[in-house]
């Protein structure tokens, strides 16, 4: 007999130990789409990659492992020198994630299968997963039906249908048990019910759809624009280094700060912060705590591009402006546009630098310091 039981975040759920892989299923033929809809441009990224960072930012995941095409193995791997492990897939979805739990290394308890095809999952989603995997075994996110069903001109009770998402979750053993059942069933749960383990389901999410059909990436979003500005004055000390768009330059003194008193990366940071309307740099990153002393600023930019993953948000473009008499800025906008976009996440055409002078009026112009102006747009 097979169970299965609803349940909601927030449910008594205990939060357990042990480590959780997830394993991107990548390897399907798009047959439905008509074209490699894996490959498809999702807020700047393709959009396996864009499920492949949905997985990473979660902050519930320890590792992800990607089962692709042959054709597209080293390629993925030489992008994501990280990721857990790039195997091929097989002929079926089913084998190719036979595939993938083979490869899972040792000491994870828990592991998490995810459709790339699935771009759209929050944080939060997955963190929800997760939680009830830890206390049940076995889960997967579930949303109610709207539409009228019938079988054979038979209404069904959609009080009683649930439509399955990924990702789905279990115990790693158990999952691997239940997949020796070479039949060709519709999903992981399938094979944990047929082989009589408990699963449930916690509450899905109605953005987090499939891309199927042509026409599926035509969602609604909401966007965003964000304005940043931060200003810093040279140092006294002769000796200390001068950080800008987290690069260093040969240029003495440095900026004063609790930080490395990086101007354009706090110019950043407070412009994305102010977009999701989630406070500004001296709440998230304080100078009154003694664990950003002297902290390289790209910190914070990686650190801030985590939360509004988390939050649902996905970055569209930066484009920031560097206020000051020294250093020269330009021969090395290239290298600071590239280590932005590291850190956010994001390709290097969407982040824009620009350096003006103060033509020597006021402070900057005196050379007494840097400002830096900064405009994010972000899109949920």
């Amino acid at each position: 007999m097979h169970h299965w039981k609803i349940i909601r975040v927030g449910d008594g759920l205990r939060v357990g130990h042990g480590k959780v892989f997830a394993i991107l299923a990548a390897s399907g033929r798009s047959v439905r789409y008509g074209a490699d809809k894996l490959e498809l441009d999702c807020g700047g990224v393709p959009v396996w990659e864009r499920s492949f960072r949905a997985l990473m930012d979660s902050g519930v995941v320890d590792s992800v492992g990607v089962v692709t095409t042959p054709d597209k193995v080293v390629g993925v791997l030489a992008k994501f020198p990280e990721m857990g492990f790039v195997v091929s897939g097989g002929a079926t979805r089913a084998e190719s994630v036979r595939r993938g739990l083979a490869a899972v290394p040792e000491g994870f308890e828990y592991v998490l299968v995810h459709d790339a095809a699935r771009p759209f999952a929050s944080g939060d989603l997955i963190g929800r997963v997760v939680d009830a995997v830890k206390e049940h075994g076995a889960a997967y996110p579930g949303v109610g039906v709207a539409d009228t069903v019938r079988l054979s001109g038979n209404i069904l009770d959609r009080s009683q249908l649930v439509a399955a998402q990924t990702p789905q979750g279990a115990r790693v053993d158990w999952l691997r048990t239940a997949m020796e059942n070479h039949a060709e069933l519709t999903d992981e749960m399938s094979y944990l019910q047929e082989a009589g383990f408990k699963i449930v389901s916690v509450e899905g999410d109605p953005a987090n759809k499939k891309i199927t059909n042509p026409g599926d990436m035509q969602l609604e979003s909401e966007i965003r624009t964000g304005f940043g500005y931060d200003v810093h004055r040279f140092s006294d000390d002769p000796e200390r280094p001068l950080w800008l768009g987290g690069v260093e330059f040969d240029d003495r003194p440095g900026l004063e700060g609790h930080s490395d008193a990086d101007a354009l990366l706090h110019a950043i940071v407070d412009a994305l912060l102010g977009a999701a309307a989630l406070g500004d740099i001296g709440v998230h990153y304080p100078p009154s705590d003694p664990q950003w002393k002297d902290c390289a600023s790209i910190r914070f930019v990686k650190e801030t591009s985590l939360l509004l993953n988390r939050e649902g948000w996905r970055i569209v473009n930066v484009d920031a402006t560097v206020v000051a008499e020294r250093p020269r800025l330009m021969p090395r906008v290239a290298e600071i546009r590239q280590v932005i976009s590291d850190a956010l996440g994001i390709s290097v055409d969407r982040v824009s630098v620009k350096a003006t002078t103060n033509e020597k009026l006021g402070a900057i112009g005196n050379s007494e310091g840097i400002a830096g102006y900064a405009v994010a747009t972000i899109r949920r």
